[in-house]
Order: C-alpha cells, then sequence, then structure tokens
C-alpha cells in the first residue's frame, strides 16, 4: 500500500485494493453473524420443543444433537462467508477490471 504511493501510483485501482482488505474483514464478521441467526432459526424450527441448540458443554443433551448441530451450523456459516467473499471479489472485478489480491 505505501510502496505505491512512494512510486506515485495513487491510482483508484490501488486505493480500492488498500481497502478491500478491511471491508472483506468487516463484511466477514457479518456475514458470521448473519449465519448465526441463520442456523438459530433452522433449529428452532426443526426442533420441535423450541429450545436453543446445545452447546458443548451441555451433558444433558446427547453427544449426537451436538455433533449434528455443530455440523449443520459450520456448514451454513462456511456457505455464507464464500457467498459473500464471491459476491465481493465479484464486485470489485466489475468497478476496477482487476482481481483482487487478498
Amino acid at each position: 500500500m505505501f510502496g505505491d504511493r512512494a512510486a506515485g501510483n495513487d491510482s483508484p485501482v490501488s486505493t480500492a485494493k488498500a481497502l478491500y482488505k478491511p471491508l472483506s474483514i468487516a463484511s466477514s464478521v457479518l456475514g458470521g453473524l448473519l449465519a448465526g441467526k441463520i442456523f438459530t432459526e433452522l433449529y428452532q424450527r426443526a426442533n420441535p420443543s423450541g429450545n436453543e441448540p446445545p452447546e458443548p458443554s451441555d451433558l444433558s443433551s446427547s453427544a449426537r444433537d451436538i455433533f449434528i448441530a455443530a455440523a449443520v451450523q459450520g456448514l451454513i456459516v462456511g456457505v455464507v462467508r464464500a457467498a459473500l467473499a464471491r459476491g465481493q471479489a465479484k464486485g470489485f472485478h466489475a468497478l476496477t477490471n482487476q482481481d483482487p489480491e487478498v
């Protein structure tokens, strides 16, 4: 980032690339929060008793229930974060005609 400015390269693309990483981190955090909300909603709809998802340290829940909930939660988080990252990269490319350097 600073090397580009020292070389006199203050193009809009270099500025956009400098902003890409902080924006992608913020989007990733928001995506994780969104994925958590989606998982909680889906779990409550799939669970007839309407309880919250089990915590791994809850010894009254079966290991099977905990592992299934963790696997589904991981799947949802992964898909949401990947979709956001892909959308950001495509949007960056559409705006700058450059690939983002991550």
